[in-house]
């Protein structure tokens, strides 16, 4: 991308705000330009967008593979599949949704991870992450891989960070429905007027559960507020407010940053404001900020290498928009 498209863009943004705003909204900008990794953010504010930036990579209407933020992405999936009847409840077992699937030598205790503790990454099994995450990926069956790592703690027990957990969502999506979980995740988020893009599936067609999903920021921004507004955009109750308060409800703590979690989603505090967002491998995020009606998007290059550093500067440049465009009682920024 040229530095004139950049410019423009940037130009843009700014001048499609009030004029009371610009000096605070440059601010935002020059700390974004210095965000290494960064390709763009997107700012609704109320349901306004208040600020486009991009810098590099593709915009914010073209997919970006949002990695992990994808888990947050299977999280809505299985609330709506509940709604609808197709999984029973958080409660149920796996091992009843996943029928055939289910190995014959899965590690003795896994027949006892539910739903919920699939969304809330507390399945106890190894993680299939970080290290562990290439010898899974090249395996020939991805869920019985899942199924047959030791146990590192009980179902139910601490957060596990791993995307093995999300990945039998997935699966018992697909089972439950009879049809390509990907087919299915394509026709919901439609109805939502969301635009999965690209999705690749595992060995057995099984949409790769809590990773790799393509979808634009401008579409990534609907769901967070979706949820926001507890499930409610014009006038229709697309998703229940009762999901989207057990989704930001914390079951477990992030041992490395110390953040809750919930069902895929982290939950922290962004000054004196609670904050639930998404977060995708080298800097992909979907912040929602309820108290400051702020939703935000940034992606970032998806390429390794990348530092948890990185991730703390998003922090940062979020803290910093909740500053600049949090509303108080007289509708004024500070």
């Amino acid at each position: 991308m040229d530095a004139s498209f950049i410019k423009a863009a940037v130009i843009a943004a700014v001048l499609t705000l009030p004029l009371a705003l610009e000096a605070s909204v440059q601010d935002i900008i020059d700390q974004a330009q210095r965000t290494e990794r960064l390709h763009s953010l997107l700012v609704l504010r109320d349901g306004e967008t208040v600020l486009e930036h991009v810098q590099a990579g593709d915009g914010l209407d073209q997919a970006a593979n949002i990695k992990s933020v994808s888990k947050t992405v299977m999280s809505l999936l299985i609330g709506m599949a509940i709604e609808r009847g197709l999984i029973d409840s958080v409660d149920q077992p796996l091992v009843s949704i996943l029928n055939g699937r289910f190995p014959d030598n899965a590690t003795p205790g896994s027949e006892r991870i539910t739903v919920a503790h699939a969304l809330s990454l507390r399945a106890g099994l190894q993680s299939t992450s970080g290290r562990n995450y290439g010898r899974w990926v090249q395996s020939d069956n991805w869920v019985e891989h899942v199924l047959t790592r030791p146990m590192a703690d009980r179902p139910g027990g601490r957060m596990i960070y791993s995307t093995g957990p999300t990945h039998l969502l997935s699966a018992a999506l697909m089972e439950a429905a009879e049809r390509p979980s990907r087919a299915l995740a394509e026709d919901w988020l439609s109805e939502l007027g969301i635009r999965l893009n690209f999705w690749p599936d595992d060995p057995q067609g099984i949409g790769f559960g809590g990773n790799d999903m393509h979808i634009s920021p401008r579409d990534l921004a609907r769901i967070g507020e979706l949820y926001r507004l507890n499930g409610r955009i014009n006038g229709q109750q697309l998703l229940s407010a009762d999901w989207i308060q057990a989704s930001w409800t914390p079951y477990g703590t992030s041992p490395w940053s110390g953040d809750e979690y919930g069902y895929g989603w982290f939950i922290t505090m962004i000054g004196d404001q609670r904050a639930y967002y998404g977060r995708g491998y080298g800097g992909q995020a979907l912040f929602v900020l309820p108290d400051a009606e702020l939703t935000v998007v940034i992606t970032s290059d998806p390429n390794p290498p990348s530092s948890g550093r990185h991730f703390m500067r998003i922090r940062d440049l979020v803290a910093s928009i909740r500053r600049h465009f949090e509303s108080n009682s007289s509708g004024a920024i500070d």
